[in-house]
């Protein structure tokens, strides 16, 4: 039989030329999963994930799956294999509402992470407490982050001691990453409180003969006293007046963390008597550590301090919430019994 090689070569051509199209197609649907397009939202939102040790691509496929559409479950496993996802980072990460499988993959494998915003203030007392908040933002647990927070040879690379290391801890909102280790916690605090205490601030410190860490303890009383914040300046001269005269400070706000109760109301005389080196009833100077976490703004106020001859203070009479400060012993006197007068008079029991 004779073929017709005009005709033979034109169907062979078509062959070559749909089996091109076919590769192609699939080829390029498998390049469009890869790198463009595979995982749809159902909600058509972003969503976050926290990542943690342990986790596998069985299992982040089925944590995936129940907020994507996945187009090709098939290009997907393929890929993972082909890139070789054998390690899954922890971290947090947030998934775009349309990604494709190549920037899962390497988001995932390569720990490309996105921040999460770590918050703490001035209302955190103890060092306890302080490490409870941090374990609520990171994947730290707080028993780890107390221990390293009452490690001597650890906090000496920072200039700390156990009773010091909260200083490190600026009250602020940052930018870190969810994963990280307790060393890494500890250097960015570290370069937030040299940012913090720059040349300026470290000589006006210098100049009131105290070291930062010293100035965050007495700006943690002064905050301890109210929080009206015009105030703290006046009460941080107080303070220094007090110290430079080596006079007990004698501040309640140091006998109540003593105490251990910060519900606390009334100091009593009981309570003057707690055995404790924050008792500033009991001990002169500076107590061995801040009792709270002072705000920058407290920390300024001690820095700032006017220069006055106030060593006394009392609640004011009018009870408007402030004090007035007195310099001499009998002034202050006169204030007190004003003041107990009118607690008296409006039946207010103290």
């Amino acid at each position: 039989m004779k073929i017709d090689r005009p005709k033979l070569i034109i169907v062979v051509s078509a062959l070559i030329v749909m089996t091109g199209l076919v590769a192609t197609c699939i080829f390029g649907m498998r390049y469009y999963r890869y790198a463009r397009h595979n995982f749809t939202a159902r909600d058509g939102e972003q969503h976050e994930y926290y990542i943690y040790p342990g986790m596998t691509q069985d299992k982040l496929t089925k944590m995936l799956s129940a907020d994507y559409e996945i187009a090709s479950m098939d290009a997907w496993v393929r890929d993972c294999k082909r890139l070789r996802m054998d390690t899954i980072r922890p971290g947090h990460y947030t998934v775009a509402a349309r990604t494709a499988n190549r920037r899962l993959i390497r988001m995932f494998s390569r720990g490309e992470e996105t921040p999460v915003r770590l918050t703490f203030n001035n209302s955190i007392r103890t060092r306890q407490q302080l490490c409870g908040r941090l374990s609520e933002s990171l994947m730290l647990d707080s028993a780890t982050l107390n221990q390293y927070m009452d490690s001597v040879p650890f906090l000496k690379k920072y200039g700390m001691t156990p009773e010091t290391a909260v200083c490190l801890f600026i009250p602020n909102t940052y930018e870190v990453y969810w994963s990280m280790t307790p060393e890494q916690l500890f250097d960015r605090m570290q370069k937030e409180y040299q940012r913090f205490w720059n040349k300026e601030r470290m000589a006006k410190a210098k100049a009131l003969g105290l070291t930062p860490q010293e100035v965050a303890t007495l700006a943690s009383i002064v905050e301890g006293e109210t929080y009206r914040t015009e105030e703290h300046p006046i009460i941080a001269s107080l303070y220094l007046n007090r110290l430079h005269l080596d006079m007990p400070l004698q501040a309640c706000p140091t006998v109540i963390f003593a105490v251990g109760d910060f519900t606390m109301h009334r100091v009593l005389n009981k309570h003057l008597e707690t055995d404790s080196p924050y008792n500033t009833y009991k001990h002169t100077g500076l107590p061995p550590g801040p009792i709270r976490l002072p705000q920058p703004s407290a920390l300024d106020a001690v820095l700032n301090a006017p220069r006055t001859n106030y060593l006394f203070m009392c609640a004011n009479p009018d009870f408007s919430g402030t004090h007035v400060f007195s310099e001499t012993a009998a002034q202050h006197e006169r204030v007190a019994r004003e003041y107990r007068r009118q607690l008296n008079q409006r039946n207010i029991k103290k």
